[in-house]
């Protein structure tokens, strides 16, 4: 077994390791190869379980985060999926052979028009990218069965919440900026929300309108 491929297997052994126990999420994860989305200084480091920083300030989630956020949506092949949060796309990546469908935003033009690249690249033809407030959803394309947000506000967004089916799952770091945020599962019931604490995150605010780049 070559370094690359025993590098590949500890990365799964880690996600085990950490909770991530969805076979599906885990079957997903081996075939989305991190290395397609960290480039430059920390290409060396794709397969290692830590956030590691990405174009525009922003960073790529540490994979265990992925792929317990991934595994809290219980998303079904059915299922239309909205990121809030693109990013490198890895997130989305990952939802793309979970789902039926999934539509990616981010404030970032750059980010987006470089994920659309990976996504093309990799022939993940079921994922729409889109440049724009994430924090606002994508009212022309809701509701959705699941939402995933992968910055942090100080309560679940009122606008993301509307754009959840009845039944249909969201998950979403809260807390402020600066302080260590708690991941929220939020169940959409026939009358209000449920609320659900997974564990305590760290993540990048969600900010209102789009980025100058």
């Amino acid at each position: 077994m070559d370094a690359l491929a025993t590098r590949k297997m500890q990365f799964l052994y880690a996600l085990r390791s950490k909770g991530v126990t969805d076979t599906r999420v885990l079957t997903a994860m081996e075939q989305i190869d991190r290395g397609h989305f960290v480039t430059g200084l920390f290409a060396d480091r794709a397969y290692e379980d830590m956030p590691l920083p990405i174009g525009c300030g922003q960073t790529i989630s540490q994979p265990s985060v992925v792929g317990l956020m991934s595994q809290a949506l219980d998303i079904q092949p059915r299922d239309t999926v909205l990121e809030v949060g693109t990013g490198s796309g890895y997130q989305a990546a990952i939802l793309s052979k979970l789902a039926r469908r999934v539509y990616t935003v981010d404030r970032h033009r750059q980010l987006v028009r470089e994920a659309r690249t990976i996504f093309t690249d990799m022939d993940l033809t079921n994922i729409t990218a889109i440049t724009g407030d994430g924090s606002h959803g994508l009212p022309d394309q809701a509701p959705f069965d699941r939402i995933i947000v992968t910055a942090a506000s100080e309560d679940p967004p009122g606008p993301l919440l509307a754009q959840l089916k009845i039944g249909g799952i969201m998950v979403v770091p809260v807390g402020q900026s600066d302080a260590v945020q708690s991941l929220i599962k939020v169940t959409r019931l026939e009358v209000g929300f449920d609320y659900h604490e997974l564990r305590a995150v760290r993540f990048v605010p969600l900010l209102e309108g789009l980025a100058k780049e």
